[in-house]
C-alpha cells in the first residue's frame, strides 16, 4: 500500500444538480478545546485535562472561472444569505483512488458560504483566474472505505 496523493479529489453539496471542479481544499480542520481543572481534594499538584467544545475550521474551496460552470447553484445559494436567510447544506468531500472511488470522505455538516472571492485581475498576466468560496460548517466527519 502506498499514500495516497491529493490530486483526485471530488466535492458536491446537497441540493444542487451540478456540482464543480474545485483545483484546491483547504480546512479540513477538527480540534477539541481542552478544559483544565484540579478537583479540590486532588492530591496532585497538576491539573487533569479533559474534552472540551469541538471547534471545526471553516473549509475553503478554490476553482478556476469556467464560463460553462458560471456558478453551478454556487451564486444563487451565496446570494440567498444577502437576503436574510441562511441556507445550510452538507458538502461533501471525497479523496479518490486511481478507480475514482472514494477512499475517505469528509462530510462538512450544515454548511453555509460567508465568504465569495474573486479573481485578482492583472492586464500583463496569463494566469488562471481562480474563485474561492469559504464555508462555516457545524461539524466535519470523516468515513475511510
Amino acid at each position: 500500500m502506498y499514500p495516497m496523493t491529493t490530486l483526485h479529489f471530488a466535492v458536491s453539496w446537497e441540493d444542487s444538480q451540478n456540482t464543480s471542479s474545485f483545483s484546491e481544499v483547504s480546512g479540513l480542520t477538527m480540534e477539541a478545546e481542552i478544559v483544565e481543572y484540579r478537583g479540590g481534594d486532588d492530591p496532585q499538584l497538576s491539573t487533569r485535562k479533559q474534552p472540551g467544545l469541538k471547534k471545526f475550521s471553516n473549509v475553503t474551496l478554490k476553482r478556476g472561472i469556467a464560463p460553462a460552470e458560471a456558478g453551478n447553484g454556487l451564486f444563487d445559494w451565496y446570494n440567498s444569505i444577502l437576503g436574510g436567510r441562511v441556507s445550510r447544506r452538507n458538502v461533501t468531500v471525497s479523496l479518490l483512488n486511481e478507480a475514482r472511488d472514494p477512499v475517505m470522505t469528509w462530510k462538512i455538516k450544515e454548511a453555509w458560504p460567508v465568504k465569495l472571492e474573486g479573481p485578482g485581475l492583472k492586464s500583463t498576466g496569463t494566469d488562471v483566474a481562480i474563485e474561492s468560496v469559504e464555508f462555516a460548517c457545524e461539524g466535519i466527519e470523516i468515513e475511510v472505505a
